[in-house]
């Protein structure tokens, strides 16, 4: 399955992404579900990693992109999750590495909706972009990716941050390992100790 290919290729089309060695950090295969997780890099990007978890009924792609530090300058995540036909949830946003910090950019959506999982607020934006629909709806939310990405990129362009001081995200990724609900379906998945290395050593490394 790849229900966010439209999805990826914005994501590489907009913001400039490279490969370098070893980016391959996993590639699974447990009880009737693939799992990959990459990282990709560019000038002002310390990284962008990304996981793709599918299999016949679903498809989940989650990926966080750390820029350089120096310029206190948001991450940008995105959780794309295709549980089932009509479980579909869309989410992307500018994190802010620094705790309650609070952050927006005038013209885009403010979220004026309830959902308990994302703490507004605290490292998620007033911006942060919500939507339930079904696989076949998801590309009617891809414009508004896009404009999101456009900003983030204007971004990185006008600040062209270079500093790698990784302390930078280690609050952020200590509260994201708390926060993230991943870990038991992993664990399911592939088994106890690959969940933990994957959330622990890949997708929050800095706390």
């Amino acid at each position: 399955m790849n229900l966010w290919k439209n999805y990826k290729d914005v994501l590489h089309d907009t913001i400039t992404l490279r490969n370098e060695v070893g980016s391959v950090w996993a590639q699974w295969e447990g009880k009737g579900t693939s799992l990959t997780a990459k990282t990709y890099t560019n000038e002002h990007i310390i990284k962008s990693r990304e996981v793709e978890i599918w299999n016949e009924k679903s498809c989940i792609y989650n990926n966080i992109i750390y820029p350089k530090t120096g310029s206190n300058l948001p991450c940008f995540g995105m959780d794309l999750m295709g549980f089932a036909d009509k479980k579909v949830i869309i989410v992307f946003d500018f994190q802010h590495p620094e705790e309650n910090f609070e952050y927006s950019i005038p013209g885009l959506p403010v979220y004026e909706g309830d959902y308990r999982f994302f703490e507004i607020g605290n490292h998620f934006s007033k911006n942060i972009y919500i939507a339930k629909c079904t696989m076949s709806e998801v590309n009617e939310h891809l414009d508004m990716f896009k404009t999101y990405l456009t900003n983030f990129k204007f971004m990185l362009e006008l600040e062209k941050p270079t500093g790698t001081d990784t302390s930078e995200y280690k609050d952020f990724d200590a509260y994201m390992t708390r926060l993230d609900p991943v870990g038991g379906y992993l664990a399911a998945k592939f088994g106890k100790e690959k969940a933990e290395s994957l959330v622990n050593d890949f997708l929050f490394e800095y706390g």
